[in-house]
């Protein structure tokens, strides 16, 4: 199959790599460096289990998804309308379109920019790109999708990959349970620069992470979602099974670039406020990044003058 990933960061990179790796015909669309990179010397992907370097196709222009039957969208949710936008009048009639991206309205978002049917996957995979061209896998790796027409021959695609695949009667549950487990982990770990393993031990840090826990839930009965009410096993699974992560909001901050904050703890606080349920610990770790997020283009644009 040919296969095109828009967005090849972590998580693009890793899922065209393993894509790839199974004997397909992978296009990777991302920026400049990575593309070089992945163009002289193939993509490099540094697993847990295994370590290989794939040649790949790649390149800058959304362009390249022409003739692809399956197209996943990995860019951040900060750019899924750019992205939206670049496909537009690229896709095959018959392309399938899975998101793969963090928040819990990105699918909604493409669709409508795109006018084609846009599916959303459940994403958990702890990921880096160490260099360009270079993509590190720490842990994990499954997604979860709704039931489709083609959702059996995804879960087939995906497991010949290597790539668990859970097939889901309550996707929109899924969706809202890993934004929960994004907005406990993702701004702390930001904040402090620590890794899940090392943020969990932190001093005051379980009763937050409950108090996050409970807002988050409370804004999505609100919403209508249907999840369990005991959402914690699934979040200290999360510094069980990824110790050594960094959130991608960590990293980002780290790199002086924009982060999903807005979509993930600032979405809490927004439709907290619209459906009038009080969000102050989502609140507080959405303005600390937001000011960390200011700081860092300030000296950003400090060292290019």
């Amino acid at each position: 199959m040919r296969i095109a990933v828009m967005g090849a960061g972590a998580v693009g990179c890793y899922y065209g790599g393993m894509l790839a790796r199974a004997g397909h015909e992978v296009v990777l669309i991302g920026r400049t460096r990575h593309v070089a990179a992945i163009r002289r010397d193939g993509l490099l992907i540094d697993s847990q289990s295994f370590q290989a370097r794939l040649p790949m196709q790649a390149s800058t222009d959304a362009s390249a998804v022409h003739g692809a039957k399956l197209v996943l969208c990995c860019v951040k949710s900060t750019d899924t309308e750019t992205a939206g936008a670049a496909l537009a009048g690229h896709l095959d009639r018959d392309a399938l379109v899975l998101s793969l991206q963090n928040g819990v309205d990105n699918a909604v978002r493409l669709q409508t920019l795109l006018q084609h049917d846009v599916a959303p996957a459940v994403v958990y995979v702890a990921t880096e790109m160490a260099a360009p061209g270079h993509v590190k896998h720490h842990g994990r790796g499954e997604l979860v999708i709704g039931p489709s027409p083609s959702s059996d021959g995804l879960v087939t695609l995906f497991a010949e990959a290597a790539v668990p695949v859970e097939v889901s009667d309550n996707v929109a549950g899924a969706l809202w349970a890993k934004l929960l487990l994004n907005c406990v982990y993702n701004a702390l770990s930001a904040i402090s620069q620590l890794p899940y393993g090392r943020l969990v031990q932190g001093e005051g840090v379980e009763d937050v992470m409950r108090a996050i826990v409970q807002e988050c839930l409370a804004v999505a009965r609100g919403e209508g979602v249907s999840m369990a009410d005991d959402s914690w096993p699934a979040v200290e699974r999360i510094a069980r099974t990824m110790p050594g992560q960094l959130s991608s909001t960590a990293q980002d901050l780290a790199r002086h670039k924009r982060s999903e904050i807005d979509h993930l703890n600032g979405y809490i606080v927004s439709r907290g406020e619209a459906l009038g349920i009080a969000t102050p610990v989502n609140r507080v770790l959405h303005s600390l990044v937001k000011l960390l997020e200011s700081r860092s283009h300030g000296q950003r644009a400090g060292a290019l003058t």
